[in-house]
């Protein structure tokens, strides 16, 4: 993209910028429809749905508006939502006319920003207003047919069919079995988690890899745990695992369905039962729990997570539940995309 005739325009210029009144907390929300964004770098900010009568403070945002956290974590919210209180997300009106292809443009830019803010520098609503992105423009304002134009021509024809289908309101999110299961935990047992996987390490040195179209599983936390896509590594790990990082945060894990290479900071967890995608995301929520109980001082290698001890749904033989778990993720919206 030749970038020579862009401008530079003031967040502030080109949105209105509010803050959420009252003060909605998720655990004490009654379930709904309705998404509730909070500050965070995953699912577009959503942490549940909730009643559409909220906190009864609160108002609902409408859709087709961009929030950004405190973090600068920035998202397109296609539908209408609410937003935690006490300043941790920004909401973004358009003082244009906005739409789906304009909106990706503008996220992308303010999310390059982020590298500027932490905790300690938070990204208030004062803050946000005075960002500057630099766009297309045409005399003077920024060119919004070309940006929508670029990213129909340019961008959408290289996402994934499901991606399309996210944005066209066309996926099907009704769960794959119309049951609800409870969480129930009382008849839960604990199993180590050795006992249930072959653990291995991962051993790739990321600065010896050249690109390439291999998986490369880091301690990062986002994207699956992938680093970059590297070509000839030393190991390949098979699909159908689940990856666990010991070194950074230790405890973030992921479910990895295809073939992959992983760094020397990364447990890979190869189960030694029959397996499916839906029982490996359960148990890679219920391992990524622990993550409290470990930081940089205190990492999870592979000797320590062989005899750590999860929770997990059992038969009444005392054996794990995996039927419940492949049904618990199955009943859950959104299963059919998995």
């Amino acid at each position: 993209m030749d970038t020579t005739n862009w401008q530079w325009f003031k967040i502030g210029d080109l949105f209105d910028i509010e803050l959420s009144r009252g003060d909605i907390k998720y655990k004490q929300s009654i379930q709904g429809d309705i998404p509730l964004v909070s500050a965070g770098e995953s699912n577009n900010g959503i942490v549940g749905y909730i009643d559409e009568a909220g906190d009864g403070i609160a108002e609902i945002f409408k859709g087709n508006n961009i929030t950004v956290d405190m973090f600068c974590n920035v998202y397109y919210q296609k539908d209408r939502f609410y937003s935690v209180s006490h300043g941790r997300v920004n909401i973004l009106t358009p003082k244009f006319s906005m739409n789906k292809y304009i909106a990706l443009f503008i996220t992308s830019l303010i999310n390059r920003e982020k590298y500027k803010y932490s905790y300690g520098r938070a990204v208030y609503s004062n803050e946000t207003a005075n960002i500057t992105i630099k766009l297309p423009a045409k005399d003077n304002k920024p060119d919004w047919d070309y940006i929508e134009k670029f990213v129909k021509e340019s961008i959408f024809p290289k996402l994934p069919s499901k991606s399309l289908d996210v944005w066209n309101n066309t996926l099907d999110t009704s769960p794959i079995i119309n049951e609800k299961y409870s969480l129930n935990t009382d008849n839960w047992k604990w199993f180590k988690i050795g006992e249930l996987f072959d653990i291995e390490k991962g051993h790739e040195i990321i600065k010896e890899l050249t690109e390439g179209e291999t998986p490369l599983i880091s301690a990062k936390y986002g994207n699956n745990g992938v680093d970059s896509f590297v070509y000839s590594p030393t190991e390949i790990f098979e699909g159908d695992v689940i990856t666990t990082s010991s070194n950074g945060q230790p405890g973030i894990s992921y479910y990895q369905q295809n073939k992959f290479c992983a760094t020397g900071d990364v447990n890979i967890l190869i189960p030694k039962f029959k397996t499916s995608s839906y029982i490996c995301l359960f148990i890679s929520t219920i391992i990524e729990n622990e993550t409290y109980r470990f930081n940089y001082g205190r990492k999870w290698g592979k000797g320590k997570m062989e005899i750590h001890k999860i929770k997990l749904p059992a038969t009444q033989d005392g054996e794990p539940d995996w039927v419940f778990m492949e049904n618990y993720i199955k009943s859950l919206p959104y299963s059919r995309m998995i």
